[in-house]
């Protein structure tokens, strides 16, 4: 009877490890990418060792699979980003106007569309990755591979379960930036409004 009960215990062991081995990048990925548009408010916080206090921004996101990322920021200002394809643009009375390619925050927001559309193709260039957990709750580590990045980041831990809910970034300097997406949801197309703002 012990030896039966042993053996089911190591089979029932067996089973749970193959089936926690089952969620990787590849079906992380999946996961993420499978919805045509993800949209949400966010919260952004960034914590600065000069300052007691967090610098706290409020908005919505956009996250279409074939057309990019707008980032509408509301407070403390108002100020709307497009990230897609021909790079990143911000929204002035005259329309979108194309920002340079080399700045930090283009870089910041370009690692944050990689990581919401769950491209981890693109990540493994830049970052060794370290999946933990399975398709509800789901912890990926991303520490830096490069000398450029080793310099900015330290690691950045990402969280979530149908969607990305959490992006903590700790920088080497000592600051830090956590983005929540409390109540991320799926639709199956874009609104009138979203898609003029990508077709602009």
């Amino acid at each position: 009877m012990k030896a039966l009960l042993r053996s089911l215990l190591a089979a029932t062991l067996m089973l749970a490890y193959g089936l926690a081995q089952a969620f990787g990048l590849d079906e992380l990925s999946r996961q993420l990418g499978e919805p045509p548009v993800v949209k949400g408010p966010f919260i952004q916080e960034k914590h600065l060792r000069a300052l007691p206090q967090p610098l706290v921004s409020k908005g919505q996101f956009v996250l279409a699979r074939d057309h990019g990322l707008l980032w509408l920021l509301q407070t403390p200002l108002k100020q709307d980003y497009r990230l897609d394809a021909k790079g990143i643009s911000r929204r002035d009375p005259q329309g979108w106007q194309t920002l340079p390619n080399k700045s930090a925050g283009a870089e910041q927001n370009r690692l944050f569309f990689a990581v919401l559309q769950g491209d981890s193709s693109g990540l493994q260039r830049d970052f060794e990755l370290s999946l933990q957990g399975d398709a509800q709750h789901w912890q990926l580590r991303l520490t830096p591979r490069s000398m450029l990045l080793k310099q900015v980041f330290k690691q950045i831990d990402i969280d979530g379960g149908q969607f990305v809910e959490r992006i903590q970034m700790l920088e080497t300097q000592g600051d830090s930036t956590v983005l929540r997406l409390p109540s991320s949801s799926s639709a199956s197309q874009l609104s009138d409004t979203e898609r003029r703002d990508f077709a602009e």
